[in-house]
């Protein structure tokens, strides 16, 4: 059989009610995912939390809190954000649901991987979506197009589950295969884009209102081509050769 993959982490972004972190927290045990995230501000863990996370108060006693979502996302290399596409019009193309394992199965099965969710008004704002590789959409009756919070928790979290306890043997790699590519981490790409605006900056690109958009454009643009350790790299050494140029240096 394949090796276990690790499920995904599950970042609660500004979630206003404690009583859907609760009903989050018992879905994620339902479908074998036990890492929550959440990003301030969050509901506290009160009792009625604890009454809605029934046989998975675990998940809450190990969940961690972070200032924001691109700190909560530092350490992951594969993000999957959620949306309802209310009101929105994204330009990256949007997976189902039950689409999301087939692209997830080609990254290896240790490949640090989180799940982001947004607050139970309004959802996650453009620049949260800019942050992730992959948008997932579940499509609803248009007379009720959203959903509560720990549904799509659970919605999500099964299909990943039943991806994993059907998953069949993975063919072994042959004699001399290159090496597996390695997603850049969030806090790789967010450094980069730093660096980025610092040599737009330089050269007076950031000149009008539309920098910070230019800037999530970019974000969505190294979402959609998957940036590896390596492009990185190398973008940011463009970076710093194109800085001490302008400085005069060599």
């Amino acid at each position: 059989m394949i090796p276990a993959r690790i499920p995904p982490a599950v970042v609660l972004v500004r979630p206003r009610e404690e009583g859907n972190v609760g009903a989050s927290a018992r879905a994620m045990a339902n479908t074998g995912h036990h890492q929550m995230l959440l990003v301030e501000p969050a509901a506290p863990f009160g009792d009625t939390a604890r009454r809605f996370a029934v046989g998975a108060h675990h998940v809450l006693d190990f969940a961690a809190r972070h200032g924001s979502l691109a700190e909560a996302l530092a350490p992951f290399r594969r993000v999957v954000a959620t949306t309802s596409t209310r009101d929105r019009k994204l330009e990256v193309p949007l997976l189902t649901p039950h689409e999301l394992p087939a692209l997830l199965a080609q990254d290896p099965p240790d490949l640090p991987t989180a799940l982001v969710f947004g607050p139970e008004v309004g959802g996650l704002t453009a620049d949260e979506l800019a942050l992730a590789h992959v948008i997932v959409h579940i499509p609803c009756a248009p007379e009720q197009p959203t959903l509560n919070l720990s549904q799509a928790v659970l919605i999500l979290g099964y299909e990943l589950f039943q991806a994993r306890r059907i998953a069949g043997e993975a063919p072994s790699a042959p004699p001399g295969a290159a090496a597996p590519f390695e997603p850049a981490t969030a806090a790789e790409v967010e450094g980069l884009f730093g660096h980025v605006g610092e040599v737009l900056g330089t050269v007076g690109f950031d000149r009008d209102d539309s920098f910070e958009g230019v800037i999530r454009d970019l974000r969505q643009l190294a979402g959609r081509t998957d940036l590896s350790v390596r492009e990185v790299k190398i973008l940011r050494g463009i970076c710093r050769r194109t800085a001490n140029a302008l400085a005069g240096k060599r």
